[in-house]
């Protein structure tokens, strides 16, 4: 990666919303999950080592993000996953399985798949409640004379 794409990445993350994050995440753990099983084909142990550690490392951080306050049992659900996930990425790593990388990148996929729709639908319920919520009155100005205003 050059100076200017580097620096490019930074400001999209440092300008991204929680929202675009979170599918940035997804976009990365897919994109090196699908290179470490390009690798494997390759016979690359270096590559493949390489990617299933940058996923691990991102589904990793998935996981720790989870509030299981909030997310009561859809994040018990989604720990779980991410767990099954990183199980699978240390076997397909252990094992040179391609095949568990495939699992894997399916199940990413389907999850920011998910997420996006999930994101579009809150956005589309938050601009309906704005719209539906009634305009406030425009407060009248109250006549002061130049003198007391001043």
């Amino acid at each position: 990666m050059n100076m200017h794409s580097n620096d490019y990445l930074k400001n999209q993350i440092a300008t991204a919303s929680r929202e675009q994050l979170l599918i940035m995440f997804y976009d990365g753990a897919i994109r090196f999950t699908s290179q470490a099983r390009q690798a494997i084909g390759a016979g690359d142990i270096e590559g493949r080592n390489y990617g299933i550690q940058k996923a691990s490392a991102i589904i990793s951080e998935l996981a720790a993000t989870l509030d299981h306050k909030i997310g009561g049992q859809i994040a018990e659900n989604l720990d779980a996953l991410y767990a099954y996930m990183l199980n699978e990425l240390n076997m397909a790593n252990i094992k040179n399985d391609a095949t568990r990388l495939e699992r894997v990148e399916e199940m990413l996929a389907d999850l920011r798949q998910t997420w996006v729709e999930a994101i579009r639908i809150a956005k589309q319920e938050q601009q309906q409640e704005t719209e539906a919520a009634p305009e406030q009155p425009a407060q009248p100005v109250s006549y002061r004379p130049l003198s007391v205003s001043l």
